[in-house]
């Protein structure tokens, strides 16, 4: 299993719209400013690339096996190469399934949170739970009309920690929280696209409560501002220490937020309030361990 070592973290606060190269552009502008202050894991929020119609969204969709030639993904790829000792995270994009995938059948997409290391892919997560929600306001979101859901929690075992994956709406879901920390993550990355009327009550609620549950670091960036006439995403990115203090905090514009992320305190919170050794009850599903060790 990994040991976490000291790392510098950074999450990335943006404003998405339709202008897909406009958004990618200050996707890329904001990474590289993290990658130049030294943070070593990067992550992108859900829907860093934009918000567009369901029309675009399917033409743009990510086929993983020609990644260079996405506009989505090849210049994160390029900066990649650059920055040998960062993770970038990007934090949910469309992806294309494979012509053999029953989600192809029935015209599905996933929704997928792709890590890049030296100008390669290395791993992929498809978010899990999709958010169908009829809100307050009136607005009616369906994503499992348009998105396939994924099947397998997925924890990055790579030199610098054991990294969980979730993508927003996963956040309600505490039983895949418990598969990543029994699979031994350290950090969870939880980018989001939270709504502006969810985001109000349940967002720092519900980030906290799952670096409590795991006694892991958690990063979790956020969209934030108007999108179009419905959609507004709440913001407020954090970055959370295993004892569930927010020690960055970013509520409103586009932003970078760093944290230096502790092992020996990592290890401390452990020792000290055991609850992981606690644990009677099954936490879920097995997650998958990806070992990316080799990849320094």
């Amino acid at each position: 299993m990994t040991a976490m070592r000291d790392i510098s973290a950074a999450v990335i606060q943006l404003r998405a719209g339709p202008d897909i190269g406009r958004c990618i552009a200050a996707a890329v502008s904001r990474c590289r400013e993290a990658v130049d202050a030294g943070a070593e894991i990067i992550v992108l929020p859900e829907n860093y690339w934009g918000i567009t119609s369901t029309e675009t969204k399917a033409t743009i969709a990510v086929d993983l096996d020609n990644a260079a030639n996405s506009p989505l993904l090849g210049p994160f790829l390029a900066l990649s190469r650059l920055a040998p000792r960062a993770w970038i995270l990007l934090g949910g994009l469309p992806e294309r399934p494979s012509a053999s995938d029953g989600a192809a059948d029935a015209g599905l997409l996933y929704n997928s949170l792709v890590t890049v290391h030296r100008g390669q892919v290395v791993a992929r997560y498809r978010k899990i739970h999709r958010f169908d929600a009829d809100l307050p306001s009136g607005v009616v979101l369906r994503e499992s009309a348009t998105t396939a859901a994924g099947q397998r929690p997925v924890v990055l075992q790579t030199p610098a920690a054991a990294i969980g994956l979730s993508i927003c709406y996963d956040l309600r879901f505490p039983s895949l929280y418990g598969a990543l920390v029994e699979a031994g993550a350290e950090v969870i990355v939880a980018p989001s696209a939270f709504t502006l009327e969810t985001g109000v009550d349940h967002w720092q609620v519900l980030v906290r409560a799952r670096a409590l549950d795991t006694q892991c670091y958690v990063l979790a960036p956020g969209l934030c501002g108007q999108h179009n006439e419905q959609r507004h995403s709440f913001g407020h990115s954090m970055i959370v220490d295993p004892w569930g203090t927010v020690i960055a905090h970013a509520p409103r514009g586009q932003a970078v937020l760093y944290a230096r992320l502790s092992r020996e305190y990592l290890d401390q919170i452990r020792r000290e309030l055991p609850i992981l050794r606690h644990q009677v009850l099954s936490q879920g599903p097995a997650a998958d361990r990806i070992d990316l060790r080799g990849l320094t």
